[in-house]
């Protein structure tokens, strides 16, 4: 059903003349007069009656009209829920509990009259396509891993280098520390299971392993960051890494020890990427906030990977 005809029709029940119509629609009164008669072909119904007085709705029109008025409040919705600025502003955060959760809360806070829709996608080839195809806004990621170029139409920035911690069980024999240098974890099993061949998380700790000598143990299946917990509190020469700024919750029988990694420290380097065309004007303000908020990058006693995104 054509919703130029519909409008026309409902502009004429209001008005009760065609002339008054084609005013306020701005086309001529002949047009109305053949829209209203292709939409009674259509409906094969008889929607007006002439009289002295102008135009009269039928017991047909009168049945119709709510329901036109309805189509063009679905329709004008619709184009809503598309226009620039007027749809959420859909960012991938990666992990629940992650640093890029942390952010954008706080832009929440400093931003609530933004309507955001937060996504978790685990692969960034997947990320980067729903950046490129329209139906992501932004991403955080680590850019920059070897073999994982990004295509011309996506931009970045780099917006947050994260600080790593070691974190052990009560047991563990650095448990007591109030720091360990990086140097001191060689020998001592670190481990992992959440990494991911062909991850940017991945490549980033295979250059640490490589360049400090560390042992870093993927093995097992990954049952997500409570079970992770659960061994590391149970298991004295276990000890695994975990970001200064991942929210962690545990029982308090656990008694879990997060220990500053230093000299150097590691830390990840977080950066937003986004499409260069997307035009929507959360995004900017987004990029503005992070901007104004986050710390510096690459600061003395830190240590990044050497593909890092520059800042």
């Amino acid at each position: 059903m054509d919703l130029d005809t519909v409008r026309t029709f409902v502009a004429a029940a209001d008005a009760g003349r065609f002339q008054e119509a084609a005013a306020e629609l701005a086309i001529s009164q002949q047009a109305v007069s053949k829209r209203i008669a292709a939409l009674e072909r259509g409906l094969g119904v008889r929607l007006f009656t002439r009289t002295a007085r102008g135009a009269e709705l039928t017991i047909d029109g009168q049945a119709f009209l709510p329901h036109a008025r309805e189509l063009l409040r679905v329709a004008e919705r619709a184009a809503a829920s598309v226009r620039t600025g007027h749809r959420p502003l859909r960012v991938d955060i990666l992990a629940s509990r992650g640093a890029a959760s942390g952010l954008m809360r706080g832009f929440h806070r400093a931003h609530p009259e933004i309507d955001l829709d937060v996504v978790m996608l685990l692969d960034m080839d997947t990320a980067v396509a729903a950046l490129r195809s329209g139906t992501l806004d932004a991403s955080f990621r680590a850019v920059g891993a070897p073999g994982r170029p990004l295509p011309e139409d996506i931009a970045y920035v780099r917006v947050l280098d994260e600080p790593l911690e070691l974190l052990t069980g009560p047991a563990h024999t650095l448990a007591g520390a109030r720091s360990v240098p990086l140097a001191r974890l060689a020998g001592h099993r670190i481990w992992m299971p959440g990494l991911t061949p062909g991850t940017e998380w991945t490549a980033y700790y295979d250059d640490l392993v490589a360049e400090f000598g560390l042992t870093i143990e993927a093995t097992g299946p990954n049952f997500g960051s409570d079970a992770l917990l659960d061994t590391v509190a149970d298991t004295p020469a276990l000890a695994t890494f975990m970001g200064g700024h991942t929210r962690l919750v545990w029982p308090a029988g656990h008694g879990l020890r997060r220990i500053p990694v230093t000299d150097p420290t590691p830390v990840y380097p977080h950066a937003l990427l986004w499409h260069r065309d997307n035009p929507h004007p959360a995004l900017a303000t987004l990029r503005a906030h992070l901007a104004a908020t986050t710390a510096g990058h690459d600061a003395a006693g830190t240590w990044t990977p050497a593909w890092a995104a520059p800042r």
